[in-house]
């Protein structure tokens, strides 16, 4: 599918989720039941796509030596699936969450208290549930929320036009609130092993063309994006065994690590701790298109960053496409809550 084909699609399933339609469909209903059927089988070969481990708790303060600066710490909270809640690894500083506080107190040089309230197994319509916790009475407003969800709606079937509109509400929700988002939109089921040629393509495209949609609803909401799509970059396809976990469909703590390698200059950028460019770089494919044009280009390339640019024009609202490098962060100091050892993420270049 090309991206201007799959940019229509997105904006059908968009407009179907913000107008109350329901039967949009990603692919064809017999691919679908293939593709369905295919990744149930890789699900139940490790245990209905759960490893078996608890998953580790993460929470608390990150980049205590930072305390000395006198400013309060800020406040950043993961919302979403398996992926977001770092199910796989066995030790807290593994997890995206953990990677994220961690890299965003380098950047910020203050500390980052860190939240998690996603769920593994859960679907976005768990998100309500999940913006419910973090903007409970009393609770700080967080000052960036972080919600990687999508590969359960995909192989349970949701519709995609529901599931778009769960993702819009949460983000309307959390920026009304005060807080900035950052999607890590639906990754690519196409990379899970067990799942086979031809039904791995057809994993792919239902993934991406969902991946397209909720950058659209996510940019529309006054969120931003970050495209997870083989769980971010090449490396994650050609090397399977090293950055995928023991349980061949979670990642491994490589493949978190390359994750929140790619999401946190978003984060950064969200928050204005990264200076931005004046204008966007030609060279890299940057730049300013209507949002479902600029959806369908994140889909097909992970790590991707979309965010709003423009108000609505003849085309539709329109996007500023940018693909951040990104560069290693010295490792903390060991001084996080949870007593774990150091971790590390990236940032923009």
């Amino acid at each position: 599918m090309t991206n201007m084909s799959r940019a229509r699609v997105a904006r059908r399933i968009a407009a179907g989720a913000a107008y109350g339609g329901g039967g949009i469909g990603l692919v064809g209903a017999a691919a679908v039941g293939l593709v369905l059927a295919e990744v149930r089988m890789a699900q139940a070969a490790v245990h209905n796509g759960h490893s078996g481990g608890r998953v580790p708790t993460a929470d608390g303060r990150y980049g205590l030596g930072y305390d000395a600066a006198g400013e309060p710490p800020l406040r950043l909270t993961m919302l979403g699936d398996s992926t977001a809640a770092g199910q796989g690894v066995h030790r807290a500083a593994q997890t995206p969450g953990a990677l994220l506080a961690s890299g965003l107190a380098a950047v910020a040089e203050r500390p980052v208290d860190l939240t998690n309230v996603a769920l593994p197994g859960a679907q976005s319509d768990d998100l309500d549930r999940q913006v419910a916790l973090v903007l409970a009475a009393g609770s700080p407003v967080p000052d960036v929320c972080v919600i990687m969800i999508g590969a359960n709606d995909v192989t349970r079937r949701m519709p995609p036009t529901r599931s778009v509109r769960h993702l819009s509400a949460a983000v309307r929700r959390l920026r009304t609130a005060g807080a900035e988002v950052v999607v890590g939109t639906c990754p690519d089921l196409g990379t899970i092993e067990p799942v086979r040629q031809p039904l791995r393509w057809l994993a792919r495209r239902a993934s991406r063309q969902l991946a397209a949609a909720q950058t659209i609803g996510t940019v529309e909401q006054g969120g931003r994006t970050v495209s997870l799509g083989d769980l971010l970059g090449p490396e994650f396809a050609a090397n399977p065994r090293e950055l995928f976990g023991p349980d061949n469909y979670h990642p491994s703590a490589e493949g978190y690590a390359t994750a929140a390698m790619a999401v946190l200059p978003t984060v950064c950028a969200a928050l204005g701790l990264w200076p931005e460019e004046e204008r966007p770089d030609v060279t890299r494919r940057e730049g300013f298109l209507p949002v479902a044009r600029a959806a369908a280009e994140a889909a097909a390339e992970a790590g991707t960053e979309v965010t709003a640019a423009m108000p609505t024009g003849p085309r539709g609202p329109w996007a500023l496409l940018k693909r951040r490098r990104r560069r290693q962060v010295e490792p903390l100091p060991s001084d996080q809550a949870s007593g774990e050892a150091r971790s590390r993420a990236g940032t923009a270049e």
